[in-house]
């Protein structure tokens, strides 16, 4: 390289580098620190490195750039996706193995006894609605994706156990499986159902309590109608991140049809109707009962025509809501008559952080009479599973 060479070389990338500089000041312009944020013990420092940091533009470079050829070349996209074929994506918890997850497994269902035999001594009765995994339900878009062996006989031997224990558990698989012929119970880019799979789940929900617990009191009507149909960004699509160079990559965005429930005017009942204390139903779950763009609660108070109490939680799983359901005021002063308990398949192999509860409390309640037999059964799902 001669001199002349080697001169512009460097001056060239010495203007690179300032260029550069200058474009990321423009992060440090719109940093804007809390009032309680301290100089003194770092705190700003931190706040000030964290900002930068995400506002680095090579950063998103950088992650576009690799997005896109995981994605375009491999069929690949961040851990906690498995890319399937003609836009679908699915969650990597229904198809990958989980450490210890025949010793969770045994956990929760003792878990789920015990939780049955707490809302007894309130004369509750439970009703578990077994949410079945979206690999499941459309495996044919999961193209070379397989789930792990254990994963294959989940469902049934989840239902197979706590219909031993004597918990009301409908089988809401065949359902859903017979309602792909009107339109797609899941979203193709989430991991949620649509508001049709959740009506249908509540329909199959009603029919099994007006058949075990007739509810009291006098029916409601409620009426559900579409409000309007919007273009739906799954969840799934945040480990996809092509955004904003390589947006036009990124699977179609599904259409949702949003809808909302709501009650007659001239429903009997007057002002009790929406008293806590006269509900004679309260659901508890996951994301899938408590975000209302599936309007599942809504599904469900139409179906039951009864309303309810909502107490599901929007990204801690089935069990912890169920277990700060259990220490709940409403729960020792307005025990409802029926609990329906949200929970998805593909949670119960799965640890839970239960450092919030007191462990003796955890002790007792999988300490039930009957957990012998659920763990024995749970053994042989989570060993060799059998058809």
């Amino acid at each position: 390289m001669s001199r002349t060479q080697h001169l512009i070389y460097v001056l060239a990338f010495a203007c690179m580098l300032l260029a550069l500089s200058l474009w990321s000041l423009k992060g440090l312009y719109s940093f804007s620190a809390a009032a309680e944020t301290t100089l003194l013990d770092g705190k700003l420092a931190h706040s000030l490195e964290k900002h930068y940091d995400a506002e680095f533009p090579i950063k998103q470079f950088g992650t576009n750039v690799w997005a896109a050829v995981d994605y375009g070349l491999f069929g690949e996209g961040r851990p906690g996706v498995l890319i399937g074929e003609k836009g679908w994506l699915y969650s990597d918890e229904e198809f990958k193995p989980v450490a210890d997850g025949a010793q969770h497994q045994r956990d929760n269902l003792a878990l789920i006894q015990g939780v049955r035999d707490e809302l007894a001594k309130h004369d509750v009765r439970l009703l578990l609605a077994i949410v079945p995994a979206k690999s499941r339900l459309y495996p044919e878009y999961a193209g070379d994706n397989r789930p792990t062996a254990s994963y294959l006989t989940l469902y049934q031997q989840f239902r197979d156990n706590v219909r031993q224990a004597g918990i009301l558990a409908p089988d809401l698989l065949g359902p859903l499986e017979e309602a792909k012929k009107q339109g797609e119970v899941f979203l193709r880019t989430d991991t949620h159902w649509t508001p049709l799979g959740a009506e249908v789940v509540a329909r199959e929900l009603s029919e099994t309590v007006q058949r075990k617990v007739p509810l009291r009191g006098t029916p409601q009507r409620f009426v559900t109608e579409a409000v309007s149909t919007q273009q739906h960004k799954g969840d799934l699509t945040s480990f996809l991140p092509l955004d904003p160079l390589f947006a036009e990559l990124m699977p179609a965005q599904d259409q949702l049809q949003q809808r909302e429930t709501r009650a007659l005017e001239d429903s009997d009942g007057g002002d009790a109707l929406f008293a806590e204390s006269d509900m004679p139903v309260t659901l508890v779950g996951t994301s899938y009962s408590a975000n209302p763009k599936w309007n599942f609660a809504g599904a469900l108070r139409q179906a039951l025509q009864r309303d309810l109490s909502n107490h599901a939680e929007d990204g801690h799983g089935p069990i912890l809501p169920m277990l700060k359901y259990l220490q709940s005021d409403e729960l020792k002063n307005a025990a409802p008559q029926l609990v329906i308990w949200e929970f998805p398949e593909r949670y119960l192999p799965m640890a839970n952080d239960l450092s919030e509860f007191d462990p003796a409390w955890i002790a007792q309640l999988k300490a039930s009479p009957t957990e012998q037999r659920l763990v024995s059964r749970a053994t042989d799902a989570a060993g060799t599973p059998t058809r």
